[in-house]
């Protein structure tokens, strides 16, 4: 299967432009978390007689990750849980996957594709043959499940001569909501068709090829009808699930210095892990002390607490009270240590800590956050692991917070038994 896009086709049917050879995506199994939730039927559909209800998601959350031709991955269709590790070795495309998750993500808050995929043609299959107009690109997609039922993003990226976007579908059921194709190469855009009902039936008009059509729908989208307010519905649970997105690898490196005070709100790097410390301490005492309980089994040592001070010059630091022993900085501990903590703190908080963007329109508690963290266990031993593994369990049970991460093949291993757990066991 190739990854040539297919530009030319008119009509209708023609609003994604996928070859018609390209046979359907194949699942990868995954494994420890039982069979998944099923995704509550488009609206107006019902379930056979004996069947079992659909379970319905109250907060919308990406429940399917496609990519269908991006970089290594081809044909691929990843089923997400609210814990979701993709495990293998080196090269076997975890972090690829991440990054697929991560740039639907940028684009739902409205990057463009220039700072979402700096370099497109890396990501081009490496077998994809040009067209005759030297035309390459790659394919991704997800599905949403939330109150409107599930909701399929399926994008088109034209990678070279130009980097655009030459293809996007939005649709529910079997309900093509919204179309975009390029019909002339020569413009930067491409044609849009939305779901209008009524006399008019579809409402068409031209659609930068920079944006993803799907964020900009509620800005040309008047909802005057009962197709209209269909198509708005769906994109905006797209959107919503897209900007809940936390990317986040901790650096060591970046946390030993003391830092300057600012918002409290934690980096992707966990820089600026010793400010929000102080934020969390002051603000939510239950979720600190779980922090701290946290820290006496990943960090070496006994901890009695996990506090803050101000250096002389203004800036703040952290560090281990060790009771009657001398307290150590953060700054002197491991690198495996620096991670477990940061990471820790990120799965027991929300998104009122985290830098992450959410839509001011939703209250918080109608909204998952999902973490998208690569090298969840790297540098980490057994003990360390298994504890973020646990509040990982904790924190997603509840609903408002999912995990997707990349481990290693052992932290795949030791997690795949886990109720709760969904492994993803990829191959070179």
């Amino acid at each position: 299967m190739d990854a040539t896009l297919d530009t030319t086709r008119s009509g209708p049917a023609a609003a994604l432009p996928l070859p018609a050879h390209v046979p359907a995506p194949r699942p990868y199994a995954a494994q420890g978390a039982g069979p998944a939730p099923h995704s509550a039927p488009h609206p107006g559909s019902h379930p056979g007689p004996g069947a079992v209800a659909p379970v319905r998601y109250a907060r919308p959350a990406v429940t399917e990750l496609r990519l269908s031709a991006f970089a290594s991955h081809r044909g691929a269709v990843f089923p997400l849980a609210p814990v979701t590790l993709f495990a293998g070795p080196s090269g076997s495309g975890k972090s690829q996957a991440l990054a697929g998750y991560e740039a639907l993500a940028r684009l739902g808050c409205g990057a463009d594709l220039g700072e979402v995929f700096p370099d497109p043609v890396g990501l081009v299959p490496e077998r994809a043959r040009p067209d005759a107009e030297r035309r390459r690109g790659f394919r991704i997609g997800c599905t949403v499940d939330g109150p409107v039922g599930p909701v399929r993003l399926d994008l088109a990226v034209q990678a070279e001569p130009a980097l655009r976007i030459v293809g996007e579908r939005l649709t529910a059921g079997d309900q093509i909501l919204l179309n975009t194709a390029l019909r002339d190469p020569g413009r930067r855009s491409v044609q849009a068709a939305w779901l209008t009902g009524g006399s008019t039936g579809v409402t068409r008009a031209p659609f930068p090829d920079d944006r993803l059509g799907t964020a900009l729908l509620p800005l040309r989208v008047a909802g005057s009808t009962e197709g209209q307010r269909q198509v708005l519905a769906a994109a905006e649970q797209v959107v919503v699930a897209l900007r809940s997105v936390f990317p986040c690898d901790p650096v060591p490196a970046a946390m030993r210095a003391p830092v300057l005070p600012g918002s409290g709100r934690l980096r992707g790097d966990c820089g600026n892990l010793a400010d929000v410390l102080r934020r969390t301490r002051q603000e939510c005492g239950t979720r600190h002390a779980l922090l701290v309980e946290a820290a006496r089994s990943g960090c070496a040592g006994p901890v009695d607490a996990l506090r803050e001070r101000s250096a002389a010059d203004g800036r703040v630091l952290a560090e281990l009270d060790r009771g009657v022993l001398p307290a150590t900085e953060l700054g002197r501990l491991g690198a495996g240590e620096l991670r477990f903590l940061a990471l820790a703190l990120v799965l027991l908080t929300g998104p009122g800590v985290l830098a992450v963007d959410q839509t001011a329109e939703l209250l918080p508690a109608q909204q998952a956050l999902t973490v998208l963290a690569d090298g969840f266990d790297r540098g980490l031993d057994r003990t360390q692991r298994a504890e973020l593994l646990r509040l990982a369990r904790l924190s997603c049970g509840r609903g408002h917070i999912r995990l997707v991460a990349a481990v290693g093949e052992e932290g795949g291993e030791n997690a795949r038994e886990l109720p709760g757990v969904s492994v993803v066991h990829l191959t070179p």
